[in-house]
């Protein structure tokens, strides 16, 4: 049976304030370097025309670049363009200036991401005049303290969804409130895709059951919108979409353990080969132990994937006693890596990854024998290897990252070494010098 509509008030007070920084990457760049300001810019992971941008200037997004774009037709949509080498460490240090900046206006709520965060407002703010006049301090603030290049767009609305939906409607620099009284007329010129949650693969599925614009979408109910996406997340979008309060479903969770940590990396052509290719794998691995040391945690799986050049792969997977030591891991990791190569036979590899599952924290006990497939060696005195590995984490913190490693020379990883920044996780500054 198809579930009725829940009734939801058109009266909701403005609750939520979502912030978010206008050409994030680029701006940082344009602040750091004002001879770039004012000019098309791109930042690109490396200095290449056959990589895709990661960030565009406003400027460059005049030009219709945008994230992904590659750097050979971005150049000739826009001959003037520049290209900027990623600097993921600045990246992170401005993050924390605007998180501190932000949070002297009003304590914030969540972190989308590198460049969002969310503001929930109490009763006696919950007003439109005085969260308007919030994200003006707001955006002041930034310029003032920050960056007069560091802009964002504000998004003012009953809960956390319509106010990201809301900071979107004019950029940049743009500030704008969602009333549910306006909907669905104030949002009916929007795409199905321009609503976060709904992609490229969403859309057509939607299709299908005859929602072609935002006006459709709207008065699908929420056991359509159920079909849709196969599962409960469907009634949970039409309460999102409709305005219902979900504040709940941010707030009242307790922060999980992280079910896994992991690193990959594309390969630059001349670490290719397998055997410079497995000195990438290990220091991929180093730095992962190194998190999971930082995290207080040990793990008991490890999983290696290799893509080669053609688009093959070879994967492997271990099991063994919970273990956060690097002399541990690498060995487990040579056995993996035999595995996987045998599966992919004289190929050039152009993609590693290397996850640890099986988290838990290193304050449980943990039973000391049973390395069977390592060796009677690796049993020996965990603890001084735990020690030993962190005594490597301090060395790199205190002098730079690979000031030491474990198994190969530090200045053959120094070119492919460095953290990135991903859309679902902010690196702390400390990973930098992992």
């Amino acid at each position: 049976m198809t579930p009725s509509a829940p009734e939801i008030s058109t009266a909701s007070p403005p609750r939520w304030l979502f912030v978010d920084l206008n050409s994030y990457f680029a701006s940082v760049e344009q602040q750091e370097r004002p001879h770039l300001r004012g000019k098309p810019i791109i930042v690109v992971p490396v200095m290449s025309d056959h990589t895709c941008a990661i960030a565009a200037s406003v400027q460059a997004k005049k030009y219709g670049i945008k994230t992904g774009t590659n750097v050979g037709d971005a150049k000739r949509k826009c001959p003037g363009l520049v290209l900027v080498e990623a600097s993921h460490e600045r990246y992170v240090e401005y993050h924390e200036r605007v998180k501190e900046e932000v949070e002297r206006h009003w304590p914030i709520q969540v972190v989308g991401s590198i460049d969002e965060v969310g503001l929930l407002l109490d009763d006696k703010r919950a007003n439109e005049n005085d969260a308007v006049d919030l994200a003006r301090r707001i955006k002041r603030g930034l310029r003032e303290n920050v960056g007069e290049v560091i802009t964002c767009s504000i998004g003012i609305a009953p809960n956390r969804y319509l106010a990201k939906v809301a900071s979107d409607l004019t950029k940049p620099d743009g500030l704008e409130v969602i009333r549910l009284e306006d909907l669905p007329g104030r949002l009916a010129h929007l795409k199905l895709t321009d609503l976060p949650g709904i992609g490229r693969r969403m859309e057509p599925r939607l299709r299908e059951l005859k929602i072609e614009t935002f006006l459709d979408l709207w008065h699908a109910g929420p056991g359509v919108l159920h079909q849709a996406w196969g599962s409960v997340g469907g009634e949970r979008f039409w309460r999102h979409l409709h305005g219902g309060d979900l504040d709940g479903d941010f707030d009242d969770m307790e922060a999980e353990a992280p079910k896994s940590i992991g690193h990959s990396h594309v390969l630059a052509p001349e670490f290719r080969r397998p055997p410079e290719a497995a000195i990438v794998a290990q220091r991929l691995l180093l730095k992962t132990a190194s998190r999971l040391r930082r995290a207080k945690h040990r793990a008991c799986e490890l999983y290696l994937s290799l893509r080669t050049e053609n688009g093959a792969k070879g994967k492997a997977h271990l099991r063994f006693p919970p273990v956060s030591d690097s002399y541990a891991l690498t060995k487990n990791l040579e056995v993996l890596w035999g595995r996987a190569l045998s599966q992919i036979p004289g190929h050039r590899i152009k993609k590693i990854g290397v996850t640890l599952f099986g988290l838990e924290s290193d304050a449980e006990p943990v039973q000391l024998d049973l390395f069977p497939m390592l060796g009677s060696a690796l049993t020996a005195d965990v603890e001084r290897r735990d020690r030993l590995s962190k005594i490597m984490d301090e060395i790199n913190q205190d002098f730079g990252r690979d000031s030491i490693a474990l198994g190969f020379a530090p200045d053959r990883v120094k070119t492919f070494s460095g953290t990135k920044i991903a859309f679902t996780r902010i690196p702390d500054l400390q990973e930098f010098k992992e």
